[in-house]
């Protein structure tokens, strides 16, 4: 499987969508949906790029929501910065209009704002395939910090139908996600 020559022509495809924006609406249902009951306080998620579906509208409203129901819980977002030197991620509290800047990959990141643990971590999918594992940009980013972070966030990738590919092998270094969601709902809850 040539991973850098999928990865492309997934990115492609999700581009080119001309139904984006209504599956990218449907996914936003989906996951205010399945956010509604979970227990969670503090949600790492990411900042969409090359066409990924944006989690923060869904997300200000899961922090919004949840605040006016319960005023004495803070709810919290955090958005991944990348360690240059141990090649994770740490994620930084985000909030609608917090200062911004760039990282080295040109990704917006929350400037100078705290570190927090997420419990719940959103993760972009530019494709999926049996068993939970993922196809990301081929920085392994996402792998080395969930085999070090501790404790390990519940780990929910977040895609469009069209990236899942049945025949997806993962490598040794992959970490499975717990969960899957796209516009037709839960794809699959892992235990």
């Amino acid at each position: 499987m040539d991973k850098k020559a999928l990865r492309q022509e997934l990115i492609q495809t999700r581009l080119q969508m001309p139904d984006r924006e209504r599956r990218a609406d449907l996914l936003q249902r989906v996951m205010r949906i399945w956010l509604f009951d979970q227990p969670h306080t503090v949600i790492g998620a990411y900042w969409p790029i090359k066409g990924e579906f944006d989690p923060l509208p869904a997300l200000h409203r899961w922090k919004e929501d949840g605040e006016l129901l319960d005023h004495s819980v803070r709810r919290r977002i955090g958005l991944p910065v990348i360690d240059k030197q141990t090649k994770t991620l740490t994620f930084h509290s985000w909030y609608p209009g917090c200062a911004m800047e760039e990282d080295a990959y040109n990704i917006p990141k929350p400037k100078d704002t705290e570190i927090i643990q997420p419990t719940l971590l959103f993760v972009p999918c530019v494709g999926y395939g049996p068993g939970g594992y993922r196809l990301g940009y081929g920085g392994g980013f996402y792998d080395r910090t969930l085999t070090q972070i501790t404790p390990k966030p519940f780990t929910v990738g977040l895609g469009f139908t069209h990236g899942f590919l049945s025949d997806f092998i993962a490598e040794p270094h992959d970490v499975a996600l717990d969960a899957l969601l796209n516009e037709n709902g839960v794809v699959w809850p892992m235990s």
